[in-house]
């Protein structure tokens, strides 16, 4: 018999897999678990070239995967100046940061900033240009919002960007203005992608390695051995990094890449079809973020039809974000036209968020068997903002994880990071307890069990991505993705779920992150 490269014993294995849910030893074997089953086991697949790690009965679980993130994004929070709560309390605050900033920086050169977030500011608004003119009139500044659906400009950027009186809406966005003089305040709505990738300059190589290292140990600290990168402006340029990095074994994670609209024809002209690469980089499917500038939906509802149908005809799922109940009925009315037009299960089509989500339109996702890709950290992060403005009447269809259980419905686990804390286990807490960072609780009856949270980041997650037979559970002949726990969040106190520490993080059979 042959032997195995790396055996873990002494395990509290958690499986994620129905046939043998418990175990105590996994065998790795080039790359994929290749045994699972008790200690008694370990004489028959060890040799003098096994490495064995004792777990001491510590938890192993399969490698956590984020079903929704932005991992440019994320890089783009390392390498810039972080103004979220609660070291920032106000826009005094933020000045002082930026007016330091500038001291440091040659004029002319950007400044960034990011998730700064007006409901914890004491002004409980934006900032503007104004804001930051004073501080820094001799550098092109952006500040992006928590959400990144959002951001402020000063004077010098928004020139840059040519953004001024004149200056009409792109579809689907905002510019705020002054209501004297109709000039542009600086503050930005669905348009931060426009100036990241079109105004400013691009990264440096120097400065993309430094992010990637930053964000590889990141991830991988947390668990992380999947990503699935929701991002709108990823296009094949955006493959071609993460393909660079992954190959060059500098980013282990492995990416599931979703693509804006405006790459659909970028990715057919270089040939690549829906789950295109390999088991380090996978081609996802089309996201697409509507929005509602003025109450009208953008892109409109036939313009929104029709582009899910494309896709749909050209076997490619699609990921809509969605979180009004409007933009979620507008969601459902889109993928019940595709089903109409071409009949048949398999796409998976992906509502991302649904953060609003009353029975009515939950009975049509129920139909459709959509997937949900929601995001339970933010109870923890954003609760008591959810509670603060949300309306009542909205509150008790909030982000209803336990009814889209209930409705037969695959629901994955994610972060949208860098929105909140790419941590999982900060996500199944929140799942488990609906508990706010200050103690409150957001919908206790929506609340669901540990075990099927941790689906969640997990077998749901993969077959979110279509790679169950690959992924998602510590089962012989997948990818020996695994996280070594320091306890087991199925038997601690709940409130010690997000508490629990990663020990070890294993992706391909190959020890790639230890405490």
């Amino acid at each position: 018999m042959p032997s195995a490269d790396l055996v873990f014993r002494n395990a509290n294995v958690i499986t994620m897999a129905p046939v043998q849910p418990k175990a105590e030893l996994v065998a790795v074997r080039g790359g994929k678990v290749w045994l699972v089953g008790s200690n008694d086991l370990l004489g028959d697949v060890r040799s003098s070239g096994t490495r064995v790690i004792d777990c001491q009965g510590r938890t192993l679980v399969p490698g956590f995967n984020d079903a929704h993130c932005h991992i440019f994004s994320f890089i783009r929070k390392l390498l810039s100046i972080d103004l979220s709560s609660p070291s920032i309390r106000s826009i005094a605050d933020i000045k002082e940061i930026i007016a330091w900033q500038a001291q440091k920086t040659p004029p002319g050169q950007w400044i960034q900033a990011t998730d700064y977030n007006e409901f914890y500011l004491a002004e409980r608004r934006h900032l503007n240009r104004r804001d930051i003119d004073e501080v820094a009139p001799d550098h092109p500044v952006v500040i992006s919002h928590r959400s990144l659906h959002a951001c402020v400009l000063n004077s010098r950027a928004l020139v840059l960007a040519g953004i001024n009186r004149e200056t009409p809406e792109p579809p689907g966005a905002l510019i705020e203005r002054d209501l004297t003089d109709g000039e542009p305040n600086g503050v930005l709505y669905e348009m931060l992608g426009i100036i990241r990738e079109q105004v400013m300059p691009p990264w440096s190589e120097e400065e993309l390695g430094e992010g990637m290292k930053l964000a590889n140990r990141q991830y991988l600290s947390q668990g992380l051995t999947s990503l699935q990168d929701a991002t709108v402006v990823n296009d094949y340029q955006r493959w071609q990094k993460f393909r660079r990095f992954i190959d060059a074994a500098k980013f282990r994670s492995r990416v599931y890449m979703m693509f804006g609209p405006e790459a659909a024809s970028q990715f057919r002209e270089a040939g690549l079809a829906y789950g295109a690469g390999d088991s380090r980089l996978r081609l996802g499917g089309l996201k697409v973020v509507p929005s509602s500038p003025g109450g009208q939906l953008y892109p409109p509802q036939p313009e929104l039809n029709q582009m899910v149908l494309e896709m749909h005809q050209g076997g490619f799922p699609v990921a809509i974000h969605a979180v009004r109940d409007s933009t979620v009925e507008a969601v459902a009315t889109a993928y019940e036209y595709a089903q109409s037009q071409l009949p048949g299960p398999g796409r998976r089509h992906r509502v991302e968020h649904c953060a609003e989500c009353p029975p009515p339109l939950l009975e049509r996702l129920r139909r459709l068997q959509v997937v949900i890709a929601t995001q339970p950290p933010f109870f923890y992060y954003s609760g008591e903002r959810y509670l603060a403005t949300v309306p009542k009447e909205t509150l008790p269809h909030l982000y209803c994880i336990r009814s889209f259980f209930d409705a037969g419905l695959v629901v994955a686990g994610s972060s949208d990071s860098p929105i909140v804390s790419n941590n999982p286990l900060v996500g199944i807490y929140g799942a488990v307890t609906r508990k706010t960072a200050s103690g409150q609780y957001l919908q206790q009856d929506e609340t669901i069990s540990p075990e099927q949270a941790l689906t969640m980041y997990t077998t749901n997650a993969a077959y979110a991505s279509h790679e169950e037979g690959i992924k998602g559970s510590i089962t012989p002949g997948k990818l020996a993705d695994m996280v070594l726990l320091s306890d087991d969040p199925t038997r601690v106190d709940a409130e010690a779920i997000k508490d629990i520490s990663i020990e070890m993080t294993i992706s391909g059979g190959e020890v790639v992150w230890e405490a």
